[in-house]
């Protein structure tokens, strides 16, 4: 049984025309947009996403890979890194032409969808840096993995088994990192402005936001 049969096994079919709805990566995130922040410390299945009606960024990304799959992009995803002082941030990835985009779910304004504008990788996770950002006002993103396709975890039925998330987690820190900044940029970077700071903020839960210590 393939991963998407075994999906459309154990969904309703109330849950099969959410899903079926989702015709376009900007649906996707239209969908991811209109459901509460999770600030539970466990992953979701794409298929428990569905029925909680509630994500992080781990859970949304890979509910959002499986619906672009769906719709014939492949299940690709991408960690962002932090400088330790923050949340690593999961990107899922899709290409149109030479150029990519993402779909993701923030608790941050600025941390979501990105059109398919990008000539490479790094430069869609450019397009980041100055939302990312702490409590403490500082931009944190460091790097990026390289993209991870999610087909080679079919097997373990990624999309209905809550338990493989822990192995998707496990594989995004043994992958390949790209380094963003050296320690000298790092140094020269300014606190971000009130007003961006804000707006970021706008509509987030407190009780998902990553609290820096120290």
């Amino acid at each position: 049984m393939s991963a998407f049969e075994e999906f459309d096994r154990l969904v309703s079919a109330k849950e099969r025309a959410v899903v079926s709805s989702l015709t376009s990566p900007a649906g996707i995130q239209a969908f991811l947009d209109s459901i509460p922040y999770s600030p539970a410390d466990f992953y979701r299945c794409p298929l428990r996403v569905l029925r909680d009606r509630t994500a992080h960024c781990f859970d949304g990304a890979m509910f959002a890979a499986m619906a672009l799959r769906r719709i014939g992009y492949p299940p690709l995803i991408l960690d962002m890194l932090s400088n330790g002082r923050d949340d690593e941030h999961l990107l899922a990835l899709f290409k149109i032409g030479r150029c990519w985009g993402a779909v993701a779910k923030s608790n941050f304004v600025g941390l979501r969808f990105r059109e398919p504008v990008y000539r490479t990788v790094r430069e869609l996770v450019m397009s980041y840096f100055e939302q990312y950002y702490n409590l403490e006002r500082e931009k944190t993103l460091r790097g990026y993995t390289g993209p991870l396709n999610l087909k080679r975890f079919d097997r373990l039925n990624w999309m209905t088994a809550d338990e493989t998330m822990e192995r998707i987690a496990q594989r995004t820190d043994e992958i390949r990192r790209v380094l963003l900044i050296d320690a000298e940029m790092e140094q020269r970077l300014s606190p971000v402005d009130e007003r961006s700071y804000q707006a970021g903020l706008s509509g987030s839960d407190p009780n998902g936001i990553y609290k820096p210590k120290g």
